[in-house]
């Protein structure tokens, strides 16, 4: 059985779609997902009413107290979980993890993970130089427009070592059927 941690930060982008993905992972493919959640993440779930439906698909979400609570680094970094993934991960956090600064769970999470061997994917919401259509907690449909920074971050991380960066959460699904075909 697949072992591993969901990270998520607060991005609304796609965010219906992200938690589909993760419910069907566990239900049809019954892996065992540990969610850690960060402060934004959870007031975004929150606003999007995703956060009852989130409580009742997973027995094990854990919410930011700080960098370090709930302790999850540690698990990871020793390998007791096989896969890390953040979807999805903001702008902020994208440039955190970049730039190497791990001054939140997720942030710390992967920083942590990273000096062991336990891979880490991420599905940055900004990394398209277009234009995106996304849709806000009402269902009304709006544009975003990643700024230069926020692509060059993204970059950053799809040259770090230890990084998948997914360019759509659908990949997500790929990467685990890739997994279960090789154990």
């Amino acid at each position: 059985m697949i072992r591993m941690v969901w990270g998520i930060t607060g991005s609304g982008d796609r965010i219906d779609e992200i938690l589909d993905i993760m419910v069907h992972l566990k239900e049809r493919d019954g892996l065992k997902i540990s969610v850690i959640v960060s402060k934004a993440g959870e007031q975004v779930f929150r606003w999007y009413k995703l956060w009852d439906r989130l409580k009742v698909s997973f027995e094990k979400i854990s919410t930011e107290t700080n960098a370090n609570v709930p302790f999850i680094a540690g698990p990871l970094q020793i390998g007791k979980y096989d896969l890390l993934f953040v979807a999805p991960l903001t702008g902020n956090s994208t440039a955190k993890i970049a730039h190497g600064i791990a001054d939140t769970l997720i942030t710390n999470a992967v920083a942590q993970t990273l000096k062991g061997s336990t891979p880490v994917y991420v599905y940055p919401v900004d990394q398209s130089k277009d234009p995106v259509e996304t849709m806000g907690p009402d269902g009304i449909k709006f544009t975003i427009r990643p700024r230069t920074i926020e692509l060059e971050n993204v970059e950053k991380l799809r040259n770090m070592s230890g990084v998948t960066v997914l360019s759509d959460p659908s990949e997500i699904l790929d990467v685990i059927r890739q997994r279960l075909e090789n154990t």
